[in-house]
Parts: structure tokens; C-alpha cells; sequence
């Protein structure tokens, strides 16, 4: 079953390829990130993901898709727990900010820097041509 975990994503995220927007930006881990205008983002479900996964789509999205600093906040708007098959709401803004769905000490906000939300992705990106 854990050999098959890679290709069964793998099938996953090509079938859900087709469904992507020319706006649409693919992260490194190869969560599907939609802009919802304003400051607001959406990171669609990707199969087997939990809550690092849809952060370093976030801060990925942030730092290299909008080319904005690694100092900049993000802020989930979507509060947890996320059901099955539902993907996470992020913001620029602090306006509608929800509980980061980590435990954190010390945090100053709900935010997280895109520095360190893109610090979940993994060392070796899945795409690493986007």
C-alpha cells in the first residue's frame, strides 16, 4: 500500500489537472491555488493532504506566485477542522483571519510569513518545472 500512495497522487493530480483555470498556480507540492480576487487565495483538496500541505501551497503561492517578500503575512480564513475532500481559504489580510490549525507559542497573530508557510513544502519539489 505504501508504494502505491505516490501513484495513486500522482493519478490523482492528473485527473484533477483538467479541471485547472489559466489563473490557477500549481505549488511545489502540486496543490492547485486559485486566486478569489482581492487579497484572497483557495487551495484546492489534493488527496492525501493535511494542513503543512495546504500552508506550503499558501506561502509558495505567495512568494513565488504573486512575487511578494518572504516577510509577508498569511492568514487562514477557513476555520478548522477542514472536512474530506475540502480545500483551505487564505488571505493577505487579517480582516477574517481564523486559527492557523497548528499549535504555535509565541505567535504575535493567527499569521504565519510566507517564509515559513513555504517552509512545509518538501525538499525535493513534485514539479519542479512550474
Amino acid at each position: 500500500m505504501r508504494a502505491l500512495a505516490p501513484l495513486l497522487t500522482a493519478a490523482a493530480l492528473a485527473l484533477s489537472a483538467g479541471t485547472a483555470s489559466a489563473g490557477d498556480f500549481l505549488a511545489l507540492n502540486g496543490l492547485r491555488v486559485v486566486p478569489a480576487g482581492g487579497q484572497e487565495f483557495h487551495v484546492a483538496f489534493g488527496g492525501l493532504t493535511g494542513n503543512d500541505d495546504f500552508w506550503c501551497a499558501a506561502g509558495d503561492f505567495v512568494l513565488r506566485g504573486l512575487g511578494l517578500p518572504p516577510s509577508t503575512r498569511i492568514y487562514r480564513t477557513s476555520p478548522p477542522p477542514r472536512r474530506a475532500g475540502e480545500g483551505v481559504d487564505f488571505s493577505l489580510s487579517d480582516a477574517r483571519a481564523a486559527d492557523s490549525g497548528f499549535t504555535r507559542f509565541g505567535a504575535r497573530d493567527k499569521g504565519m510569513s510566507a517564509a515559513a508557510a513555504q517552509h512545509f513544502c518538501p525538499l525535493v519539489p513534485f514539479f519542479p518545472f512550474n
